[in-house]
């Protein structure tokens, strides 16, 4: 049977037990809390490069001077970085207050500006600078490049021009002719060149 004793040695086990219990889950949570404020702490104080202010959530909310402001998809929320140079689709627009990165039009797969291409998507040409489902008629639409190539197209010859003979030379040497013709389309990067505009006869 069990004495006086027991009970009591009893007791204080299961009290002392208790008392380990409730320091190790105060220990434990005071640990937790620390980590905590410590990830906190680095999320609010340190930015991305190039941000001059940020939220944990949105990242970048403002840039220093001279960068650009993109949003961009990050799962199902966006997140702002700023930038030296735009990504490919956009292109950077500068004012007084926020430079930002806007994206080119639809059918543009980069622009140097809201209504000037320098490539087009599959299924569109490039052509002065926009992006066309079809080049113009005479014009050859170059699939590899996606653009219109453009051959160089010059016009008619002038009429000769008077006979005209050098100064200091011998007096039955002959006098020149000259004509020239003006280049009405300059050839894009794999067009044809264009052929001589001026032309010389004794």
């Amino acid at each position: 049977m069990w004495s006086h004793k027991n009970w009591n040695w009893l007791r204080i086990t299961h009290r002392e037990l208790e008392n380990k219990q409730k320091k190790k889950k105060k220990y434990c949570f005071v640990v937790t809390c620390n980590q905590i404020n410590s990830l906190s702490h680095q999320h609010t104080s340190v930015c991305p490069s190039g941000c001059a202010t940020c939220s944990p959530l949105n990242g970048c909310l403002s840039c220093k001077p001279r960068l650009f402001f993109h949003l961009e998809q990050d799962g199902m929320r966006q997140k702002g970085t700023c930038l030296t140079s735009c990504p490919r689709g956009h292109y950077g627009v500068r004012s007084p207050h926020i430079s930002t990165c806007t994206r080119c039009k639809v059918d543009c797969a980069s622009c140097f500006s809201e209504n000037f291409c320098t490539q087009c998507h599959p299924g569109h040409f490039l052509y002065r600078g926009k992006c066309e489902s079809s080049c113009p008629k005479g014009l050859t639409a170059n699939t590899a490049l996606r653009e219109c190539t453009v051959h160089c197209e010059v016009g008619e010859w002038t009429v000769w021009g008077p006979c005209v003979r050098k100064q200091n030379t011998r007096a039955y040497r002959r006098g020149e002719e000259a004509r020239t013709r003006q280049v009405l389309h300059s050839p894009s990067f794999y067009g044809n060149p264009c052929p001589h505009v001026s032309e010389i006869r004794k």
